[in-house]
């Protein structure tokens, strides 16, 4: 059998080499990859915005909002909340979509008895 038509559960899959190579553990990746690289991208977009704009837009920054608060305060504190909004988005992500496809594979690998 080719290192291209191995899937995961066969039983010439016995080193780490062999698991990698895998159509099923590409796929994983890949399905990881889809989701962690723009999500990632789009935090760091925001992240820089308000690094940018607190470098380079300090009068708009200080605009008070509403008693003490300015929007600088609000985009910090929005760094927070998308921060745990992530999270919470990648947990309900994984659990539906990436967690049990995972376990079967690390299963098939491992054997069921462990």
């Amino acid at each position: 059998m080719s290192d291209t038509t191995r899937s995961a559960g066969d039983p010439e899959l016995t080193t780490y080499r062999d698991v990698q190579v895998s159509p099923d553990f590409s796929e994983l990746r890949r399905r990881f990859r889809r989701f962690v690289f723009p999500m990632t991208g789009l935090f760091l977009v925001w992240y820089f915005l308000y690094v940018l704009l607190a470098a380079y837009a300090p009068g708009f920054m200080s605009s008070r909002i509403g008693g003490n608060i300015n929007v600088a305060l609000l985009f910090g504190l929005g760094q927070f909340v998308s921060t745990f909004a992530i999270t919470m988005i990648y947990v309900r992500w994984a659990d539906r979509r990436f967690d049990a496809e995972a376990d079967r594979m690390r299963q098939l690998i491992e054997g069921a008895d462990r």
